[in-house]
């Protein structure tokens, strides 16, 4: 009985440890930390001063909470016409981490 409780948490363990929290980027992908800032996209619209943001969160690739849509991190600033947006992936260990979506624009 013990040995397949043991077997049992070490294979728990070692689904946890599958980095199920990773992010790829245009750079690649960090095992161990990742911090990038991407841009993701440009419209003809001249640059703006204004900046929204949006953010998704990620526990073990289990618990994925947040909403990182170019709409919610637009009108977090009241932006109606958007000049280009960026993204930043960070990611530690692929245990946790979050993706931030940049909206500029006026």
């Amino acid at each position: 009985m013990k040995k397949m409780m043991k077997l049992a948490l070490a294979l728990v363990v070692a689904a946890g440890m599958a980095s199920c929290a990773t992010l790829g980027s245009q750079a690649g992908m960090a095992v161990i930390y990742q911090d990038v800032v991407t841009g993701e996209a440009v419209t003809s619209n001249a640059l703006g001063s204004k900046v929204g943001t949006a953010q998704v969160n990620n526990i073990l690739g289990i618990i994925l909470t947040g909403d990182a849509s170019v709409e919610t991190a637009a009108k977090s600033a009241g932006i109606n016409k958007i000049s280009h947006i960026d993204s930043q992936k960070k990611s530690i260990l692929g245990v946790y981490s979050t993706y931030t979506v940049y909206v500029y624009g006026e």
